[in-house]
């Protein structure tokens, strides 16, 4: 029988060691770390990700020593006790024959606290506090911090470390002119700047000797000014494997960058020519990231000869079956990332928890675990959009009989609309794992049905996911010649807008149809790099130009309510992506409005106690949603066994994470 992926599922040797296949399960914080009991729940979550055939996991980063934490309370590896405490995890991993790698991680100028150091005292960006600029002694000790956690690292049973030399972490500060302005044997020349890079790995390797794991995240493509140049990057990659590294992983761009690295808006597999630029100038195996969230991307990137091995950190939140699903040639029955960063990097950026919005379980293994229902009930579920979808399939994986009622003649929900919206087209993967796994669980899919009450009353079970519609608003309209459309009619069905459009409404839905309306036809990976401003020949240092903005055929504005910010949408680490991609297309971005009327000349608005008026010739409202609730003046007549989630109990902004959460949840708890 031939391998689905012969590439991806090549093993590889490390001389000392092999690897079972090219799939390396790349570092992502959880928050677990520190958690309480996290380390166990930790054990579990890479156990879990270990027994599905993962070549080589690396955990999140553990800082060296006290300064080098990111948060206060962020996870130290630096004391024996640390080390005896990881056994959990990495015996966990070996029993189900997988290997495991510890990152370690210093902040250096991203510390969140009063005691960051660095190789000069320039604050960053986005950190809170100026570094200290680090003495020479400190910087030895430094290096020796580095050296003790690998060496614990090995007795606590890891197989390997990642030197997290990339996104802007201290190691990277030392590399660029952009934050090392030392005139001493640390700084000055490339080959100054270098030395910490390679004093640590030297120290590392000598700490751990030769038949240990040193991966080393280099930062391939810093996309920042005064960042490292193509032949920088080349230099140190061939020093590093000199000193001993075993795998080089690449880094795509510093926290600070103001380019989209890992969101749903970047294409898949955008990054992978940088580590193709880098693969022939070294002989150890080079890794590619970034953006690769499918088995068929994976293997397009190694079958080309980019890349030795590819890194995926969200997919494995995602689905933990992932590599065993690829393996026997089932990647439609993968739980595809759709790289949102709403339930995973939001969460651990307001100091959370990461988890998934597709997949609520991750990093919840241990108090969400699927147990077969004692007594299998008869459950109607309404509505197959993303909530019902995952509480339906929940219930029966679980071995309930359940009926799927949906209106349409198709599932999906909010969904189905997402995924016209350019960026969102990762969206269509989660209907398509949903559909699968409607057929494997044995839910009855009943499309073109809207259950009525006497059919809900047969059931042991009913759940009321039937989800949201457009809010109305208030507009005097002394004209009727000027179109209106609500959001779902003009995602749905495209009407013709005209050239100039006004959009009512500036959360997450309006920033949706404003991307819409202003995306370039048929954009490219280059065209898409052009935006913004990344130079694929790489050329500039940090592989940055000069960008244009690329402003869109149509005038659109987009007008919210509420003064402040416009355009950021919900997401905490997309909502920037958002408005700088909006500003580029030249979209009018107005807060503190007050609409007044629509005639045949355009909109008539107040701001800042002006009247303005838009030559429009449409409009779009984007207020909100509310509620879809069938017949609800009877659901008393259910009683207790009704069960109401997703946005049929609460609309507000649009929130696909807590909808599916509910799902699942309920489907666990019945």
């Amino acid at each position: 029988m031939a391998i689905a992926y012969p590439h991806l599922f090549q093993p590889l040797d490390l001389g000392f060691t092999q690897l079972p296949n090219r799939i390396l399960m790349g570092s992502m914080h959880t928050g677990l770390e520190e958690h309480k009991a996290g380390l166990g729940d930790l054990a579990e979550f890479y156990a879990e990700r270990a027994r599905a055939g993962v070549g080589l996991i690396v955990t999140g980063g553990f800082s060296p020593n006290l300064r080098g934490r990111l948060h206060p309370m962020s996870a130290e590896f630096s004391k024996p006790k640390h080390a005896k405490a990881h056994r959990v995890v990495t015996e966990a991993v070996h029993q189900h024959g997988g290997k495991i790698a510890l990152q370690i991680l210093h902040a250096g100028r991203y510390a969140m606290h009063p005691f960051a150091q660095s190789a000069s005292p320039m604050k960053a960006p986005i950190a809170r506090f100026a570094p200290h600029e680090m003495t020479p002694k400190q910087i030895e000790k430094t290096i020796a911090a580095f050296a003790n956690s690998a060496e614990l690292a090995q007795l606590a049973g890891y197989d390997g470390v990642e030197l997290m030399g990339s996104e802007g972490y201290l190691i990277n500060q030392f590399l660029c002119k952009r934050t090392n302005m030392r005139y001493d044997d640390w700084g000055g020349s490339y080959q100054k700047r270098m030395r910490f890079a390679l004093a640590v790995v030297r120290q590392v390797r000598r700490a751990v000797g030769p038949e240990f794991i040193i991966i080393f995240r280099l930062s391939m493509l810093d996309l920042v000014e005064q960042g490292s140049t193509l032949d920088d990057v080349i230099e140190l990659a061939q020093a590093l494997e000199q000193e001993g590294v075993t795998l080089l992983n690449t880094g795509i761009g510093w926290h600070e960058a103001r380019v989209p690295t890992i969101a749903t808006q970047v294409p898949r597999g955008a990054f992978s020519w940088v580590t193709e630029k880098i693969k022939p100038h070294v002989s150890i195996p080079v890794i590619a990231c970034n953006r690769i969230n499918t088995p068929e991307e994976g293997e397009r990137i190694l079958a080309s000869g980019q890349a030795d091995m590819i890194s995926m950190a969200r997919p494995f939140l995602a689905d933990p079956q992932f590599v065993e699903k690829a393996q026997r040639g089932e990647a439609s029955l993968i739980n595809t990332c759709i790289g949102c960063n709403q339930a995973c990097l939001d969460n651990v950026f307001k100091g959370r928890r990461a988890s998934c919005l597709v997949n609520p379980r991750a990093c919840y293994e241990r108090s969400m675990p699927i147990i077969p229902a004692l007594e299998p009930k008869s459950i109607a579920v309404v509505g197959a959009g993303p909530a019902g979808l995952a509480c339906a399939t929940t219930l029966a994986e679980r071995g309930h009989r359940v009926d799927l009622f949906e209106k349409q003649d198709r599932i999906g929900g909010q969904f189905r609309l997402a995924m016209q919206i350019p960026g969102k087209g990762e969206f269509r993967e989660t209907i398509r794992y949903f559909a699968n796994r409607i057929d494997q669980t044995g839910v009855k899919l009943r499309l073109g049905e809207a259950a009525d009450l006497a059919q809900l009353q047969d059931y042991d079970e009913v759940i009321m996911a039937t989800g949201v519609q457009p809010r109305a608003v208030e507009l005097k309209v002394t004209d009727d010649t000027v179109p209106i459309y609500d959001y779902q009619t003009f995602i749905r069905e495209r009407p013709e807008v005209g050239e100039r459009v006004a959009i009512v409404g500036a959360g997450g839905v309006g920033v949706d149809v404003a991307t819409l309306l202003t995306e370039p036809n048929e954009q490219t990976l280059d065209d898409w790099l052009h935006e913004w401003g990344i130079d694929r020949n790489y050329t500039n240092p940090g592989g940055l130009y000069p960008y244009p903005n690329i402003h869109s055929e149509k005038t659109v504005w987009l007008l919210q309510r509420r003064k402040g910010r416009v355009g950021k949408g919900p997401g905490k680490t997309t909502g920037w992506i958002h408005q700088r991609a909006l500003q580029k297309r030249g979209v009018h971005l107005l807060g503190g409005v007050s609409y007044y009327d629509i005639d045949a000349d355009g909109f008539s608005i107040q701001r800042d106690e002006h009247l303005e008026h838009l030559p429009i010739q449409s409009v779009i409202v984007c207020a909100g949603q509310e509620s879809v609730r069938p017949f609800e003046a009877q659901w008393q007549q259910l009683g207790d066994k009704l069960h109401v989630i997703g946005g049929a109990d609460h609309a507000g902004e649009l929130d696909a994470a807590r909808a599916i959460k509910q799902g699942v949840e309920l489907g666990l708890a019945l």
